[in-house]
């Protein structure tokens, strides 16, 4: 009888888990393109730099005031706007509701990505108006509202008393920087949202020379 040894037995070779390996390469397809995509996302790129004008302290006697609703601003800031967002690369909507809301979009690889920035606005003593940022809705996309500010403040045109502040999540509505052909000038003087009460004054300036 004739004995055979374990080593005269060649060894079993195991199949490769082809599914496996499907699973895995899947897995890291879809996390390197995460990874591309967020660091497309907050990408920094150098924008220009405008210089902040100094609050002007503006002289005159208010003259009228003014007593509105969010419809009637929202259709002001529709018609405002329109000539800005012509020659703007991307589409936004600027709208009043319970809170300001900032609609836009900007464009991944081609594909337009939806945001909703939402702020809560603030009169301050000067008249002008403060937006302060408090949330963000951009789908499942992880990506902080400072880095969206970014994006706004270098893509979208907007009016030049209109500045954005990404660092500290603000945008002031600069009215001491607007003023008519005429001279007469806005002050803001309440806004509540909630109950749907927006108040300003028309100044006549203190010297009618231009």
């Amino acid at each position: 009888m004739t004995t055979v040894k374990n080593k005269d037995i060649p060894p079993i070779q195991k199949k490769p888990n082809y599914w496996k390996i499907a699973c895995l390469l899947i897995i890291g397809v879809l996390l390197g393109t995460g990874i591309f995509l967020t660091s497309r996302v907050l990408e920094t790129k150098p924008f220009p730099v405008k210089e902040t004008p100094e609050i002007v302290e503006r002289e005159g006697t208010p003259v009228v005031n003014i007593s509105s609703n969010k419809k009637q601003v929202n259709a002001l800031i529709d018609f405002y706007l329109t000539d800005y967002k012509e020659k703007s690369d991307l589409d936004y909507e600027f709208v009043l509701a319970d809170q300001a809301m900032l609609k836009g979009e900007f464009k991944l690889l081609g594909v337009p990505i939806n945001f909703y920035l939402y702020f809560d606005p603030y009169v301050m003593e000067d008249g002008n108006v403060q937006l302060k940022a408090k949330s963000l809705s951009i789908g499942t996309l992880g990506v902080p509202i400072s880095e969206v500010m970014k994006l706004i403040k270098r893509s979208y045109e907007l009016p030049k008393w209109i500045e954005i502040d990404a660092k500290e999540k603000t945008v002031m509505i600069r009215l001491d920087q607007f003023r008519m052909q005429n001279g007469l000038f806005i002050k803001a003087e309440k806004i509540n949202l909630v109950d749907d009460v927006i108040q300003a004054s028309l100044y006549l300036p203190a010297s009618t020379k231009k």
